[in-house]
């Protein structure tokens, strides 16, 4: 990378602290609690490119590589983790398009991406079948120029707002394995067979729409299958899922970061027994564990994303950052909460909020427990006997 292309992205990274420090983090405890979309944050975020973070420039987007956009991302996150939700599953669709799509799916979708124009969510999770992605049922037919998709799914971010979807079906149902029936669909809302069935309320990561769809003899062109080829769709989404893996370890990085920096800046403040509570060394070792998880999980994720930025295989990686981050973000909050005492467990305080939001990320893009299991089989390979 050169000097100049660094000194850019390093001022993009500051745009959107400001960005954060000025406009969300003052409205971002209302807009959680009344569960509101957060349009005009949205807008803010689109006007500052960031639908477009890593579409490539030739195709309208900032062609950011994948440490800058963790980096972004932590900041986001720093100020309300959910914004980092409504551009995680977008940029995963606008990867899976550059990275595996036809030129002419490129041409078509990705500046439209990259503008924000059309935002994007990812249709993998079905009410039965989360992690274990080879269980799904939703089946694209083939009928001429077309494809018929019938089937529902679940856990869709974007789903209400969002008008562009990648749409993960079987197209060969007898496949063995199941993996190799799957094929990976553009699906742009609009039209006959296409239903966001309903809203669901969560307990935390609020203020962004999380849906269940519903599609019923929804009909797709041919052209839209990804890379034009079917039997691709199971490769094509895992590999789309390490750049949302990445994401979710920036976001807990983020919010880590924002728990910690409540905590520190309280401890100083709160006196107990004629002295802060900083003073004491009890809160002072929660301060050091909290500080050294929270850089450890970042240089996973950095380590992630240069692997990702290279072209390689990186779900090893991704896959420990993920892990990594997710448990130290929940660990960093529960510890803030404590040296926040009641005032933590009050809503006027944001502690509540990072403490409601941190489990998601042990669940969002693949559980923990997928995870572990991951690592070690990518383990056993790499150090066979």
């Amino acid at each position: 990378m050169s000097q100049q292309t660094e000194k850019l992205q390093e001022e993009i990274v500051l745009t959107v602290r400001e960005f954060v420090d000025r406009e969300v983090k003052p409205v971002a405890g209302k807009l959680e609690h009344d569960d509101e979309y957060p349009i005009d944050l949205v807008n803010g975020m689109k006007e500052l490119g960031l639908f477009g973070a890593i579409i490539p420039e030739e195709y309208g987007g900032l062609g950011l590589d994948l440490t800058t956009y963790a980096r972004i991302v932590e900041e986001i996150s720093r100020g309300w983790m959910s914004l980092s939700g409504v551009i995680n599953t977008h940029l995963i669709l606008a990867y899976t398009i550059w990275r595996y799509g036809t030129e002419a799916q490129k041409q078509k979708f990705l500046p439209l991406m990259a503008s924000g124009e059309k935002r994007g969510g990812i249709c993998i999770s079905e009410s039965h079948a989360g992690s274990d992605v080879q269980a799904i049922k939703t089946v694209a037919t083939r009928q001429g120029d077309t494809y018929v998709i019938n089937g529902t799914k679940m856990w869709v971010t974007n789903g209400e707002k969002g008008n562009i979807f990648a749409l993960v079906a079987k197209t060969n149902k007898t496949a063995e394995p199941a993996y190799r029936g799957i094929s990976l669909l553009i699906a742009e809302k609009g039209g006959k067979g296409f239903t966001v069935s309903r809203r669901i309320e969560k307990l935390g990561y609020k203020g962004i729409d999380t849906c269940e769809l519903v599609f019923d003899d929804y009909v797709v062109p041919a052209s839209n299958l990804v890379g034009g080829k079917e039997g691709h769709g199971f490769s094509q989404i895992m590999s789309g899922l390490e750049v949302g893996r990445i994401n979710v370890a920036a976001r807990a990085v983020g919010l880590a970061r924002a728990a910690f920096e409540e905590a520190i800046k309280y401890s100083q403040q709160r006196e107990a027994f004629g002295k802060s509570i900083s003073q004491y060394q009890t809160i002072q070792l929660k301060l050091a564990d909290m500080a050294t998880k929270i850089e450890a999980a970042r240089l996973l994720t950095y380590s992630a994303s240069r692997k990702k930025n290279l072209g390689e295989r990186c779900d090893l990686e991704a896959g420990m950052a993920k892990l990594f981050a997710s448990e130290s973000c929940q660990e960093v909050v529960l510890e803030a909460m404590r040296i926040h005492g009641g005032y933590g467990y009050a809503t006027g305080f944001p502690i509540e909020r990072y403490y409601r939001d941190s489990p998601l990320l042990l669940i969002g893009e693949g559980t923990n427990e997928i995870q572990r299991l991951l690592i070690a089989r990518n383990l056993l390979e790499r150090y066979k006997i």
